[in-house]
This record gives C-alpha cells, structure tokens and sequence, in this order.
C-alpha cells in the first residue's frame, strides 16, 4: 500500500494522473488489484468503477499477476503479410507464454514482430520465435 501511495504522490499535481498511476501501478506489482483501484480512487476523488472501468478497457492492465510471460505478437497488415499467422498458429496452447495480439509495433518494414516487455524482437521466424519462447521460460 505504501508503494501505490508513493507512486500516486509522485504523479500529484499532474494532469490526467489516471494512466501514468495505472502504469506504473502495473509495472511495479505485475497486476493492478483492488485494493490499489480503491487506493487510486480515493486520491484522485474517483469513483471505484471509473477507475475499474479503465483498467478492464486497457489491455495492458491485468487484476490477477500473469505467471506466464506475455509475447505481444504483431497481427497489423504488414506482419500478416510476411507471416505472422503461420508462427501464431505455432503458439496456441503453447504453456510457457501468454499470447497477446498487438496492432502495429512500427516496424512494418522488419516485421514479423514481437514485444516482450519493452523489448522488441523484429524479423521473427519460426525458429527466432522459438528460440525466444524458450529463453523466456
């Protein structure tokens, strides 16, 4: 709780407060629980459900900590192009990483693409995407 409060504090007085908070809120405990939702709201004299409300829109935002990775793969047109739906198909039901579909990283001209963490992995193949799921177990 501490923690939430010191990220809060350090976003005062700025403008539109709401995303940084969230991000930062998700970057430090992995997920944003209720108790920081009701911690958020009550600093910046919101209702629980508008705060809840952006949380559950953005799919950047988690209430439960994800155990496994999560590899954000580029599905935007150009990647389709240079086929990312053949590595997507290789990764349904994989276990050790969580697929999310992200629409354009821009870097269309390298693409295939993927994002773990801040980290972008371009020029993805079948065995670069298998060689990066397998470090990240």
């Amino acid at each position: 709780m501490d923690n939430i409060q010191q990220i809060i504090a350090t976003h005062a007085g700025r403008e539109g407060p709401l995303l940084p908070i969230l991000h930062d809120v998700q970057a430090e405990f992995g997920h944003i629980s209720e108790e920081a939702i009701r911690t958020i709201a009550g600093a910046l004299n919101l209702s629980r459900a508008e705060v809840h409300g952006v949380v559950s829109f953005y799919h950047d935002f988690h209430e439960a900590v994800e155990p496994r990775a999560v590899l954000k793969l580029c599905r935007a047109e150009a990647c389709q192009a240079r086929g990312v739906e053949a590595l997507a198909a290789g990764l349904v039901d994989n276990p050790r990483v969580k697929v999310e579909a992200i629409y354009c990283l821009g870097l269309c001209s390298v693409g295939p693409n993927a994002m773990v963490g801040d980290k972008v992995h371009a020029r993805l193949d079948a065995a670069k995407l298998g060689a990066l799921v397998e470090a990240l177990a």
